[in-house]
C-alpha cells in the first residue's frame, strides 16, 4: 500500500521525467522512437524510484533503454534540477520497459482471431 506522499512523489517524478524524455530524448536515442512514461513505484524510503518506459515505433526497445541506461546520470541530473525544489534527496532511478501496451494488443488480435475462426460466440 503506497502512502500518499509516495504517490505525490510518483507523479511529480512522472511528469518531470516526461519532460526531460521531451528535451533530452532525440539527443539520447534519436528523433524516431517515441517513448513515455507509464507508471512510476517509488520504495517507502523514496531512496529509489522504478521508472516504467512505454517504447514505440521502434523494433529494438531494448536498444533504446540501453541507450538511456548509458546517459543515466545526463538523465539524472536533469531530472534532478526539475526536482530540487520540491524533494530533498533525488531518488536513484532505474529504467524498465512496460509491456502492458504490447500485452493488449497481443490478446485483442488473438480475440480477433478466434472470432474470424468461429471459435468464439459472436455477441448478439
Amino acid at each position: 500500500m503506497e502512502s500518499k506522499r509516495q504517490r505525490q512523489v510518483a507523479e511529480m517524478i512522472k511528469r518531470n521525467f516526461s519532460l526531460v524524455l521531451q528535451q533530452e530524448g532525440s539527443y539520447i536515442y534519436g528523433p524516431e522512437p517515441l517513448v513515455t512514461v507509464t507508471e512510476v513505484h517509488p520504495t517507502p524510503d523514496l531512496s529509489q524510484a522504478k521508472i516504467y518506459l512505454s517504447i514505440w515505433n521502434t523494433d529494438n526497445k531494448q536498444a533504446v533503454l540501453l541507450q538511456m541506461e548509458e546517459e543515466h546520470q545526463r538523465l539524472k541530473s536533469s531530472l534532478a534540477y526539475r526536482l530540487k525544489r520540491h524533494i530533498r534527496r533525488i531518488p536513484a532511478i532505474s529504467f524498465y520497459i512496460d509491456e502492458t501496451l504490447d500485452e493488449m494488443h497481443r490478446v485483442d488480435n488473438l480475440f480477433d482471431r478466434l472470432y474470424r475462426e468461429d471459435q468464439m460466440p459472436n455477441e448478439e
